[in-house]
Formats: C-alpha cells, structure tokens, sequence
C-alpha cells in the first residue's frame, strides 16, 4: 500500500467522542473569532437534540484526528445548523460538504423536515457550498456579524428534507 493511499481517500464522518472535544476547540478558534471553549462544545454535545459529527482522514494507520466537525440541533421535524468549520490547512478539499451530506443524511434519518443556517453574505465559499446542497435563501438579518467581510448581514436558509 502506498504511503499516499491515505491521503488520497474521502474522509470519514462519524459522531464526535469525548476526546475529540480539544481538537474540535482548536478548529473553532482558527475558523472564528468568536471562540467556542471545550466545555461549550462538551455541553452541546451532551444536550438532547444535538448531533455533533466530525471528520477524519481514512487512515490504515488509526490516526483519529479531527479534520472538520459539524454541530446540528435537532427540535420536533426541524434543524439548525449551530456551527461548521474544517481545519484552515484542510480547506478546499470537500470536507465541509461531506460533513454537510452526512448531517442531511442524518437529519432525513430522522424525519426532519427542514434544515436552517446562517451564514455571512460576505463568505462566498460558504455560499457555493450550501446552494450546490440545495440551500435557498429564506431571510436576512442585517448586522448580525460584527466581524464580517462586508457589511455584516446574515443570511438565513433553508433546505427541505421532505
């Protein structure tokens, strides 16, 4: 087997554990500059409702870091995404949206109806990512990112799962 064969396969999603909390800590503050502390992340993840998923490279070797990770809530028959960031050096690769596919994936699993984020006008990568999965654009809230590349408006979206 060739030493690259790991770093050419998909990532693998699969609910966070425990231990991923640090390393999921970590991805947040290099995303965000609002940071997210390991128990902020341990206590979204003990909440019911919630479904905290991360990615992992596919590994022969059992390397178990966290590449990306995404937090759902889950409430009745709909879903918000409360946060989603992948690791800066492992942007550009897909991660994110298979983080995405497999919460959709999950969210159907369990008879959601719709899927709700937020997500700054100004972040063009983010925007491609969530209208190639069928995000449409539901609202607006002006101001809500203080630190924005732009003006700071939120836009709200929503894709049907049923």
């Amino acid at each position: 087997m060739s030493f690259w064969w790991f770093w050419t396969q998909p990532p693998v999603i699969e609910e966070a554990l425990d231990e991923d909390l640090p390393k999921i800590a970590e991805i947040h503050s290099l995303s965000f500059r609002h940071n997210w502390n390991i128990e902020e992340f341990a206590r979204m993840k003990a909440q019911d409702g919630n479904i905290v998923l991360v990615a992992r490279r596919s590994s022969p070797y059992g390397t178990r870091t966290p590449l990306g990770f995404l937090v759902l809530r889950l409430a009745a028959d709909e879903a918000e995404v409360i946060t989603i960031a992948v690791h800066p050096r492992q942007r550009g690769r897909g991660i994110g949206k298979r983080l995405m596919e497999a919460g959709l994936f999950r969210l159907y699993g369990e008879r959601c109806r719709h899927l709700f984020l937020e997500v700054d006008a100004a972040n063009e990568s983010a925007l491609l990512l969530y209208r190639s999965l069928g995000f449409k654009e539901v609202g607006q809230r002006k101001g809500y990112y203080g630190d924005s590349g732009g003006d700071g408006t939120a836009l709200v979206m929503r894709v049907d799962l049923r």
